[in-house]
């Protein structure tokens, strides 16, 4: 297979040109309420051609891997129709290696039975409590091989497995809706999604408490996050607008986005690591064969970085950083990231708690949305806090702000650091849900807008 891609790169008349070819095989099952939605088990075989000709990029797409001239060709041409402004993909050290991430217990191992059995269990615990109105129970694995080829002598094989769950409860009581739920989702294998039973009856009861809980009272607050929230706001907020295309595209975003600007505090950390081996966003290279690493961002509240792929970091005058990604055959590779997270402090979360004299605990995230560096994002649960302490339960707790003020507002990082994956993953450019992963400590913000009541 790669000789024969890498031959055909070579015959390609263009200034670049790269062929990816991906195989695999997934298994899902999806219980709403107290229906199985969804099962199956299905498998998967195509390839792609991206070509770069004068300034102009081609791509064709398709499942016959028998015609793959033809489909260089097709590329090519395309290509030659842009008329693009040429410029050279920035160099990187051609590589010819195998990789393969081995998961502790291997989710092929499992039939489809067991895997539906599984979350019919889990789901069963979840509506044992009659207030528990519906329930949401997915689990999905995934597995398979990329190859690629690349006209300047990359020969890459890279194989992946990835496994997660999501369980979650709505309890209703008249027009109350409440949710809660628990997610998980990396390459560490099977594993998982095993011994759930204690997050089935942990989720019940959070989402039952969330029912009696009153609506917080809108206002400003200096607000403690936990480390899920954190990973949630680091990437969706401030991840995206470290990705070099959109920088590129966009004056205003080049004129924010300038390194050696002050985000934060000198304690204040944030890197994208696509090398950190098991975890959900873990590649050893990316698609257009560059090797993943240790990205820093921002670093002693400094902008240091941001994410590349080949053209952007030639365009920019930069050096690429693996984070060319495409998620599937069918698409082209984009600037993406892979596991981003703000790293740990010196604050222990109890001393913050107690530091802090009024404000709110929020946990988790239900939803939200960014507009450029506006963002707004809604906190699965949250307390008052009070004098240093943990006080009522309250809901309906909406965060919004400006990233760059809220970055500038963080007082204290907690030494209590974690990393977090699922099902959910990332959307960018019409390709979702690309499996990431993001998090950090517990951290405290400033004056934050809180909406509500």
């Amino acid at each position: 297979m790669l000789d024969k891609l890498q031959k055909l790169c070579r015959k390609i008349d263009a200034d670049y040109a790269e062929l990816r070819v991906h195989e695999g095989s997934s298994s899902s099952v999806h219980y709403a309420g107290k229906e199985l939605e969804d099962i199956g088990e299905r498998t998967g075989l195509g390839g792609c051609v991206r070509v770069l000709k004068n300034g102009g990029w081609g791509f064709t797409s398709f499942n016959d891997i028998g015609k793959l001239d033809k489909y260089a060709q097709l590329a090519l041409r395309q290509a030659e129709l842009v008329n693009g402004e040429p410029f050279t993909p920035a160099a990187v050290e051609p590589v010819k290696e195998v990789y393969r991430s081995e998961p502790e217990n291997d989710p092929a191992g499992y039939s489809l039975s067991d895997k539906k059995s599984l979350a019919e269990k889990y789901n069963r615990l979840l509506l044992a409590e009659k207030r528990i109105t519906t329930t949401n129970v997915s689990y999905r694995d995934s597995s398979g091989t990329r190859y690629l080829a690349t006209s300047d002598g990359t020969v890459l094989e890279q194989g992946y497995s990835f496994c997660g769950m999501t369980i979650a409860a709505i309890a209703v009581d008249g027009t109350n809706v409440q949710r809660a739920y628990k997610g998980s989702g990396d390459l560490r294998g099977f594993g998982n999604v095993l011994d759930m039973e204690s997050d089935c009856e942990d989720v019940k009861k959070r989402a039952l408490e969330s029912l009696d809980s009153r609506p917080v009272n809108a206002g400003l607050y200096d607000v403690i996050i936990d480390p899920k929230l954190c990973g949630v706001f680091v990437h969706e907020a401030f991840g995206h607008l470290s990705e070099a295309d959109h920088i590129y595209e966009n004056p205003k975003l080049r004129r924010i986005m300038q390194p050696g600007k002050r985000f934060g505090p000198e304690y204040l950390n944030i890197v994208d690591d696509g090398s950190l081996k098991g975890e959900a966003g873990h590649i050893a290279f990316d698609d257009e064969g560059v090797r993943s690493g240790r990205t820093p961002l921002i670093e002693n509240g400094v902008l240091v970085g941001r994410l590349h792929n080949r053209e952007t970091a030639a365009k920019m005058g930069e050096e690429p950083t693996g984070n060319a990604r495409a998620i599937s055959h069918s698409s082209p590779p984009i600037v993406r990231m892979t596991n981003t997270f703000m790293e740990p402090g010196e604050w222990n979360f109890d001393d913050m708690l107690e530091d802090t004299e009024d404000g709110l605990y929020a946990v988790g995230m239900l939803g939200g949305q960014t507009n450029t560096e506006m963002f707004t994002f809604s906190a699965e649960e949250a307390w008052r806090i009070e004098k240093g302490k943990l006080t009522e339960k309250v809901r309906d707790v909406v965060l919004s702000g400006n990233v760059f003020k809220t970055l500038a507002n963080i007082d204290a990082v907690g030494n209590d650091f974690r990393i977090f994956g699922g099902l959910g993953g990332c959307g960018k450019g019409g390709q979702s849900p690309l499996r990431v992963g993001d998090g950090g400590p517990h951290c405290r913000i400033r004056n934050v807008v809180i909406g509500g009541r």
